[in-house]
């Protein structure tokens, strides 16, 4: 996971952009179609209380080989991604992603312990990842993960990442070994005392705890929380957890809301794979899929990313800043593929010293118009 340095834009822009690390990060919807965040704790040197999405830098180590600096595969769905995806998953939260040798179906052939014992052996690089899987009897479900955009740091950020995020579905009618009921403890302003949890053992690294939990919740239920700043999601969270809260329990609105029957949540998913791999238009003109899109977001007017006092663009107050999503980033650009972003969207958001407050997501048009859609240099992001 990157740290909040890693969010910060320099003072000046660099005369020389970092390199984008390769990383990969993972939605991961549970049985009942629920997103899990990962929460770090309110005293974590990085991302303080923030919600995030398990992932992290690709390792020659335990992915295989990674793509060149200047291949047109370095910023693309591939191998590597793929490992380090189901591989950041196991080690953040605990969840394998991989199919029992035996079975062919999810692998929950371990003990707590055993499954505890290779976390900590995979992070310290005391065991590679795709040996633990072979002692195991395990395959890494690498053909399940589905493309859900990449994001690309702009430029003027210190450490850049290209991160490939996927979408992966817990097959319906499972229950992962890991569920906990949630404590009776948790603080009432936090709204998610009733929910379940998945409890995240303390991590070894960095000499201290990293994550408090990782918690199923409905999309709705984060963007909601996010809303009141009750959470913290940064942008990129905040408009792909959006994009899936009409379609993913988007019924469940409260802890006695029923849980849909497996058919309806089989649509559920359906209709979501349909929106997000389907070609789109927006005023006129062809909008490339959730699948292919590749995002390095600008900020539009005069304010960086992370500066308290923006442009007011659009009509928003001047503490506010606007990010558009339709351009892939500079690296991407001079690959010649024609690769795009979004632009449909742009994410608004107020950006405090614990992190981005007041983020949401609006329709282009509404905050820019039809004129003047292209104004705007690039920021820090992610």
């Amino acid at each position: 996971m990157s740290t909040p340095a890693d969010h910060q834009p320099s003072k000046e822009l660099p005369k020389t952009a970092a390199v984008p690390r390769p990383s990969a990060s993972v939605l991961l919807i549970s049985p009942t179609n629920q997103i899990l965040l990962l929460h770090r704790v309110s005293k974590a040197s990085s991302f303080a209380s923030a919600h995030v999405f398990p992932g992290g830098a690709l390792s020659k180590t335990h992915d295989g080989e990674i793509p060149d600096v200047n291949h047109p595969a370095r910023h693309q769905d591939g191998p590597a991604y793929r490992m380090a995806a189901v591989r950041e998953t196991f080690e953040e939260s605990g969840i394998l992603l991989a199919k029992s040798n035996k079975t062919g179906k999810l692998f929950t052939e371990i003990s707590d312990e055993e499954r505890e014992e290779g976390r900590r052996a995979v992070h310290s690089g005391t065991i590679r990842f795709t040996e633990l899987l072979e002692k195991w009897g395990a395959t890494p479900d690498t053909e399940s993960l589905i493309p859900y955009t990449r994001w690309i740091t702009p430029p003027n950020v210190p450490k850049r990442f290209s991160t490939q995020m996927y979408m992966y579905f817990l097959p319906l009618g499972s229950v992962s070994p890991t569920k906990h009921a949630a404590p009776r403890g948790a603080p009432p302003s936090s709204g998610l005392q009733e929910e379940d949890e998945i409890v995240i053992p303390n991590p070894t690294h960095d000499g201290g705890i990293e994550h408090t939990a990782a918690r199923f919740l409905p999309p709705n239920k984060w963007i909601d929380l996010a809303r009141q700043n009750r959470i913290i999601l940064f942008p990129p969270q905040f408009f792909l957890t959006l994009m899936l809260a009409p379609y993913l329990s988007s019924t469940v609105t409260s802890p006695s809301s029923p849980t849909p029957a497996i058919s309806d949540l089989q649509i559920e998913r359906e209709k979501l794979l349909d929106f997000l791999s389907k070609p789109r238009t927006y005023d006129g003109e062809a909008e490339v899929s959730f699948v292919e899109a590749c995002i390095s977001p600008i900020v539009v007017g005069k304010g960086e990313y992370g500066d308290k006092s923006q442009d007011g663009v659009g009509g928003v107050d001047k503490y506010t800043a606007v990010l558009v999503l339709d351009k892939p980033g500079k690296e991407v650009e001079e690959q010649g593929q024609g690769r795009r972003g979004i632009r449909e969207w742009v994410v608004t958001t107020k950006f405090k010293g614990e992190g981005p407050r007041d983020v949401d997501v609006r329709r282009r048009e509404e905050v820019l118009g039809k004129v003047g859609q292209e104004r705007g240099r690039t920021s820090g992001k992610l």
